[in-house]
């Protein structure tokens, strides 16, 4: 092994993606679930650098020869540079962190901020606010040690911070939706950074964009940049355009894990576009509709029939949940997907949303669809839906064309979401 990730758990890494793009070299994730393993593995140093992910932070310290004066002060280590059998160790994720607040205006000068969690990246987060002039700093933890002043998740919702930063991996794929502090309970926040990245907005970035919270924003390009600086001390090389690297392989890495979904009217060529997309891009396409039929083993109709409109939405949202929280699909949705929240939500966490805007003159009518049997129910559906429709999408695509031309619009749109 020469380059590559050691922690517990990587099943949700996109680092062999980044550092391969990078820098081409071979990059290889290498899970040690326990301590022990861990432990076998440092003292053995059979790599030229690794990067050190939870829970192995600290541990990692006790194998270092020389740390770098900043990582020491943190009390953390994410990347290791084996040179001549004596291991260096630093700490990049500072560099990333800090990054990404600058990137997305987060101001931490005269502000109280709360940390959740109190791991390696905790120590990061708050070093980065400290030296951005931070009034205060909180903590706060499931089982608070108050000789730290640590505190509750419930004391802290009355904190009165400004900043709220996430560095648990709560909320972290595969268990999506756990959230261990309700920022909508908060006012007065100006900004939530949630460290977690897969899926890119977790529960508690939901929460806080809902209760209109200005900045929220996820790990993801923490994570990039992290790797940028890590890369650096890999090749003992710096990258002429640091900068541009990391908006570049951000921007590249949105393009291919995020989920792209399609809503809007029945028949308003979500399927048609949606394949030629999915085909486009390299992606796997996920028909809803289809998979609450092949789920249930009755058609669209029957399940109407049997159990009403409930009885379908119900199953709509399993579906929802469970393909919102996978990585590069481009899912095609029902026409009323967007009449429950929770499942707007779902789509949301991990990808976009374009919503296909087809004329209502064009749309059809019946053909098997139970909601859009007449032109007057089409029309007053069209009425009630269009706000819906908006609301969850991140960019409108009119579909008033050919099929080709909505797919040229989609693609444009797409261009521009990655690259924010």
């Amino acid at each position: 092994m020469q380059y590559g990730l050691i922690g517990a758990k990587l099943g949700h890494s996109y680092s062999k993606i980044i550092h391969e793009r990078l820098c081409g070299y071979d990059y290889q994730l290498r899970p040690l679930p326990t301590e022990a393993e861990a432990r076998r593995f440092l003292e053995e140093r059979p790599f030229k650098a690794i990067n050190v992910t939870i829970p192995y932070k600290r541990l990692v310290m006790e194998y270092c020869d020389e740390i770098d004066p900043r990582a020491a002060a943190i009390g953390a280590v994410n990347t290791v540079v084996n040179r001549d059998g004596r291991l260096y160790g630093y700490n990049t994720d500072y560099m990333g962190f800090a990054w990404l607040c600058r990137r997305h205006g987060v101001d931490f000068a005269g502000r109280t901020v709360l940390i959740l969690g109190t791991g390696g990246t905790h120590n990061t987060a708050a070093a980065v606010a400290r030296d951005a002039g931070a009034a205060r700093i909180l903590t706060a933890s499931r089982r608070p040690d108050r000789a730290k002043g640590q505190l509750s998740y419930e004391e802290a919702a009355a904190s009165g911070a400004q900043i709220v930063v996430n560095t648990t991996p709560a909320g972290m794929y595969p268990d999506v939706g756990v959230c261990l502090l309700d920022a909508a309970a908060m006012s007065g926040l100006e900004a939530v950074v949630d460290v977690v990245y897969n899926p890119s907005r977790t529960e508690l970035l939901l929460r806080a964009e809902e209760a209109g919270v200005p900045v929220t924003v996820c790990g993801l390009e923490m994570l990039v940049a992290q790797a940028v600086w890590a890369a650096e001390y890999f090749l003992a090389k710096p990258f002429a355009d640091r900068e541009g690297e990391i908006c570049r392989s951000a921007a590249a890495l949105r393009r291919e894990i995020l989920n792209i979904s399609l809503v809007g009217m029945p028949s308003s060529g979500k399927t048609t576009v949606g394949r030629a997309l999915a085909e486009r891009l390299g992606r796997t396409f996920v028909d809803l509709d289809a998979e609450i039929v092949r789920a249930d083993g009755r058609s669209i109709p029957d399940i109407f029939a049997a159990e009403g409109e409930e009885g379908f939405r119900a199953r709509e949202t399993e579906q929802a949940r469970r393909f919102g929280k996978e990585s590069g699909l481009l899912i095609s949705c029902g026409g009323g997907i967007v009449k429950r929240r929770e499942n707007v939500r779902a789509l949301r966490q991990n990808g976009v949303v374009l919503f296909l805007d087809r004329p209502l003159e064009k749309l059809a009518v019946g053909g098997g669809r139970p909601l859009s049997s007449s032109p007057e129910a089409l029309r007053q559906m069209e009425a009630e839906r269009r706000p819906l429709y908006q609301a969850a999408a991140d960019a409108v695509i009119p579909n008033d064309g050919s099929p080709e031309q909505a797919l040229e619009r989609a693609l444009q749109a797409l261009d521009e979401l990655f690259a924010q």
